[in-house]
Formats: C-alpha cells, sequence, structure tokens
C-alpha cells in the first residue's frame, strides 16, 4: 500500500470502490440484509406496544412514541454502526488485505471505506425505523430545516459509532471480540434519558444517564421532531459528535497502518 496522503482523485476512485464492496458485501449476505430491515421495525414495535403502556414519561408530559421515537432512531443506525468493527476485524484476519497490499492504494482508504458504507447503511435503517414509527402514530413537528438538521444529527452520531468500530475493530485481533462493541453501544440508550426519564433512575445511573452523549444528541432531537425549545444539549451533543470523529479517524489510520505493517 502507498503512504497515506492528501485526498487524491486515486484515492477518491479507491475510497468509492471499497465504499461499493462494502454495500454489494451486505446486500449479498441475505440474514445480514434482512436483519437490517427488520430490526429497527421490530424494536419500534417493542418500545411502543410492549413497553409503552407502562411507562411514563415524567415533566415532560409527552406520550410514549413521541418521547422514545428519537431514541429508537439512535439504536437502530447505531447498532449497525457498531458492527463496522466486525467487518474490519474480519478483512483484517480474514487474508482480504494481503490482497489490499499488493495494490497501490493509501492506507486509510481501507478503513475510511468501511466507516463511509456504515454511514449510507446505517442512516437507511434509522429511515426505515422512522417510517415504522410513524406508521405506529408517531406525528412530528419539524419543519424542513428541522428535519434537515435530524438527518444531520443522525448522520454524525452513525458516523461517530463507525469511526469508534473501527478502531475498535483495529486493536482486537478476532471478529467476536470485535462484536462485543455491538453490546455497548445498544445498551447505552438504555442508560440516557432516551428510554425512560432520567429523572426516574437512582442516584448514580441518574448522574450518568446526564452525562453521558447520547443523553444531549437525543434531546436535541426531541426538540427538533416536536418543536419544543432548544437548550444548550445541541453544543454539547455537536461536540461529543465531532470530538468522537476528530480523535478517532486519525488513529484508525495510524492502527490500520501499523497492523499492516506488521504483517
Amino acid at each position: 500500500m502507498s503512504s497515506p496522503g492528501i485526498l487524491s482523485t486515486t484515492a477518491a476512485g479507491d475510497l468509492r470502490r471499497l465504499v461499493g464492496r462494502d454495500l454489494r458485501r451486505e446486500l449479498r449476505v441475505l440474514d445480514g440484509l434482512i436483519v437490517n430491515t427488520a430490526l429497527p421495525v421490530m424494536i419500534m414495535l417493542m418500545f411502543v406496544y410492549v413497553f409503552g403502556g407502562a411507562i411514563t414519561t415524567g415533566s415532560s408530559g409527552l406520550d410514549y412514541i413521541d418521547f422514545v421515537v428519537p431514541a429508537v432512531l439512535l439504536m437502530s443506525g447505531g447498532y449497525g454502526a457498531a458492527l463496522t468493527a466486525v467487518t474490519i476485524a474480519e478483512d483484517m484476519t480474514g487474508g482480504m488485505i494481503d490482497r489490499f497490499r499488493t495494490l497501490p492504494i493509501s492506507g486509510w482508504v481501507v478503513p475510511a471505506g468501511h466507516v463511509v458504507a456504515s454511514v449510507i447503511r446505517n442512516v437507511a435503517s434509522s429511515a426505515i425505523a422512522l417510517a415504522a414509527a410513524l406508521l405506529l402514530g408517531f406525528r412530528p413537528d419539524a419543519t424542513l430545516t428541522d428535519w434537515a438538521l435530524v438527518l444531520a444529527l443522525v448522520t454524525g452520531y452513525v458516523l461517530a459509532m463507525s469511526a469508534l468500530a473501527a478502531v475498535w475493530g483495529l486493536l482486537v485481533r478476532s471478529s467476536q471480540a470485535a462484536g462485543a462493541f455491538s453490546f455497548v453501544v445498544l445498551f447505552l440508550p438504555y442508560v440516557s434519558d432516551g428510554i425512560v426519564p432520567a429523572q426516574t433512575m437512582p442516584g448514580v445511573l441518574r448522574d450518568f444517564a446526564y452525562n453521558q452523549p447520547l443523553t444531549p444528541i437525543i434531546e436535541t432531537m426531541r426538540s427538533l421532531l416536536l418543536g419544543l425549545p432548544m437548550r444548550s444539549s445541541a453544543a454539547v451533543a455537536t461536540a461529543w459528535l465531532a470530538g468522537a470523529v476528530v480523535v478517532c479517524a486519525p488513529v484508525a489510520a495510524v492502527l490500520f497502518r501499523r497492523r499492516t505493517a506488521a504483517r
């Protein structure tokens, strides 16, 4: 592989081909395609119909479907984004990297291809979850600008989770270990202000819920979708997401270069 450099025309073409490869591979795996399509719908159905009748939304006064939709949108996209760690680990241990080493491509393009494909795939998963929510009775009060900001927020979250997953997939040495990251990402929304009001949690969990990254992201999405007052959560959410991407992107490139140089 060639050394990393600025985004040249050749690198952009390599990135486009690798993104296409990852997306085609996803389409060929039938069980993965079914999961990516059905999981957002099943999550939405579970929270609205199974849990919804037993959970109150505290001082927000919102119907449960209005309260929970932002969290489910993030869960749907975030879980798939976390699986980027598995696909990268499989490439690193399955011989594909040996093929890439014979080609004149920049090393950073390979993990970047996984991340970009993940963003495309999992923003679509969040869109499926939103369509299910609308069918179940979710009625947002968002303007066109609000919708654009919601899309930017979901895309930013999926990008941040994919970048974190890329780092984890390059740190571990097996696809089984890489899969552990998805459980962390799937668990975080439960300990936030997304599934149940954080104010109902006991002290330590409540403090964690208020100060972890997903709570300001969910609160911002809730404000945008429902026309609620926007507080400081938007700035905090942006800082969390931007920080994750800015830190993880170069770290993933360095880890990939070291892993491939050692082979």
